[in-house]
């Protein structure tokens, strides 16, 4: 995934995948972090968009000299992904004369690299530590070659067209294609998005929202191994000049459940096995961890990097910090997936059944411990959506050897403990004087997340309408809601949460309430650009905060079009 700006730079990609060292980045490092820019000389005005059912996008540029459009894409084969990373830029004349500049300068990687050019068998090929590439263009573009990288100009008039692309890969052989072949990629990669956005399962009013939104989960599903990384990015900050600015290049568990649930909804069937599987291989190496690399290691822990940051906000960090967290809801995350796979017809094979019925053990063991919840926070409480979590993989579960699809030896174990961990929820969690379910036992605070509880169908009608009604009071912001009690003086609302408000609502039978605050949302959303979602947003004035594509934003947003329009998750 590249992240191009509506000058016609490219401040963001990393090579050759999500989580890679970025090949540019003057999103973080204004200064030395690189870019690819093709800008229009002298004044113009920039209107950007995707093209329908397709992550390829366009840009139209208006000068006082004439019109051009920008068409951009990370290139694909009717194969499916490419073996080598190809990004290519077409520049289209509309009318009169756009001359445009450009700058391709390589990230140094906070110093530790120093880019350079050389000639191997008759190509100009760059070099950016282990990455190898080449930078292709069509005869109108004049360009001047440095190891700092390409300058040059291109001009275009009505009916010209020039195109530009980069090959890249890492640690192996390049492939050099002719530009024909790359020009003729774009469309390629088009009507490939185009065929599988028509295979997407949505027949309500709101398709092409939905389409979009499974749109960017599929940019976010790794498929050499079938992992989904939360976000696209790493660094941006969840307030402008804040220190909660973390790395989101990884798989949680928590997000890939929710995508592999999404997916099902949206019927790609194919993707939400791939990911499933990666999950259950995941937990059966490693145990109930939060999340991995898109590689299926434990995520490294995270570690400074010495460059300005967005907007100055700092620190800069790669690796999280949730690598090692106790986090229960890991358990009912996959317990979830795993009965939402399952109620599509689908089947668990005996080793993905054995391990699903080891995590069941495990939770009915450790459910009275203290974690980190949902959230991340760094001081273990017994959270009351953590507690929620559990059970709801300890329901699940009994409903999967119910049906035939877990041994049923603990079956009758899995039943009583469920019914404790209900027990104790309703005994510990329920505040009277707040008329809701609190954060945790004694806080006094709200979590927005308790929205969930009624996707997890727990127990209580009255209680957890009477909770979203709290919650729409403390923590509502605007369109938007915060994720937690005081969350407002550190960070911006938590996208995510407003969806699951929507979802929950229309669950517990407020259609009406649900579906306005989903559509209110949506539209706030929609100024912001192409259709893709940050993680949070600032609630006055709809600036986007946090990284982006987020993952959690896009699914919670198609899960509640989902329920808006009252279809089966199959």
């Amino acid at each position: 995934m590249a992240l191009s700006g509506a000058d016609g730079s490219i401040d963001w990609w990393c090579v050759p995948n999500l989580d890679s060292p970025p090949l540019f980045n003057r999103l973080l490092d204004p200064p030395e972090g690189g870019r690819f820019a093709l800008t229009p000389e002298g004044p113009f005005e920039s209107y950007q968009r995707y093209r329908a059912d397709s992550n390829v996008c366009e840009t139209i540029f208006v000068t006082p000299n004439g019109t051009a459009r920008m068409v951009e894409s990370l290139n694909s084969s009717t194969a499916g992904r490419l073996p080598w990373a190809e990004l290519a830029r077409r520049i289209e004349g509309l009318s009169g004369e756009v001359t445009f500049s450009l700058e391709l300068l390589f990230s140094r990687r906070a110093d530790a690299v120093s880019p350079y050019q050389s000639h191997i068998g008759g190509h100009a090929v760059f070099h950016v530590e282990r990455v190898l590439g080449v930078f292709l263009h069509s005869t109108g573009f004049v360009v001047d070659r440095s190891d700092e990288g390409v300058r040059g100009k291109v001009k275009v008039c009505a009916g010209r067209r020039e195109l530009a692309a980069i090959v890249a890969g890492q640690d192996e052989p390049l492939v050099v294609p002719g530009i024909e072949e790359i020009d003729g990629r774009i469309e390629t990669s088009h009507d490939e998005w185009q065929r599988w956005a028509k295979g997407v399962k949505y027949d309500g009013p709101h398709r092409d929202e939905f389409v979009r939104s499974a749109l960017a989960l599929k940019l976010l599903l790794y498929s050499p191994t079938g992992a989904i990384a939360a976000a696209a990015t790493a660094g941006l900050p969840e307030r402008s000049g804040g220190d909660k600015n973390y790395d989101y290049r990884y798989a949680w568990v928590r997000d890939a459940g929710y995508t592999v649930k999404a997916f099902l909804a949206a019927g790609a069937h194919a993707e939400a096995k791939a990911a499933f599987s990666w999950l259950l291989k995941r937990l059966c190496e490693f145990g109930p961890r939060v999340c991995f690399t898109l590689q299926g290691e434990p995520v490294p822990e995270p570690r400074r990097i010495d460059i300005p940051g967005y907007r100055h906000s700092q620190p800069v960090l790669v690796g999280n910090a949730a690598t090692n967290q106790r986090q229960q809801g890991v358990y009912g995350d996959i317990f979830e997936t795993a009965h939402r796979f399952v109620d599509c017809g689908n089947i668990l094979d005996s080793s993905s059944a054995l391990v699903l019925a080891k995590l069941a053990d495990q939770c009915a063991d450790g459910w009275r411990q203290k974690d980190s919840g949902i959230w991340e926070l760094p001081t273990p409480e017994h959270y009351t959506n953590s507690k929620i979590s559990c059970w709801q993989a300890l329901a699940r579960a009994v409903e999967l050897a119910d049906g035939g699809q877990l041994p049923t030896t603990c079956r009758d174990r899995w039943l009583r403990e469920r019914d404790r961990i209900a027990e104790w929820i309703g005994t510990h969690c329920w505040s009277e004087e707040m008329q809701a379910y609190e954060f945790y036992p004694g806080s006094g605070r709200l979590d927005a997340s308790l929205a969930l509880a009624v996707r997890f169908r727990f127990d209580g009608h009255d209680r957890l309408a009477a909770t979203l009604d709290a919650i729409d009071r403390e923590l509502g912001c605007g369109d938007f809601h915060y994720r937690y009690s005081e969350a407002d003086q550190e960070e911006g609302c938590f996208v995510a949460c407003t969806f699951w408000m929507a979802e929950a609502r229309m669950l517990l039978g407020q259609h009406k309430h649900g579906a306005e605050t989903l559509l209110r949302a949506q539209a706030a959303l929609a100024q912001r650009g192409v259709g893709v979602f940050s993680e949070m947003v600032d609630g006055n004035s709809g600036t986007f905060l946090g990284n982006l594509p987020q993952g959690l934003s896009h699914l919670a947003h198609v899960m509640a079009l989902d329920v808006m329009t009252s279809q089966k998750p199959c």
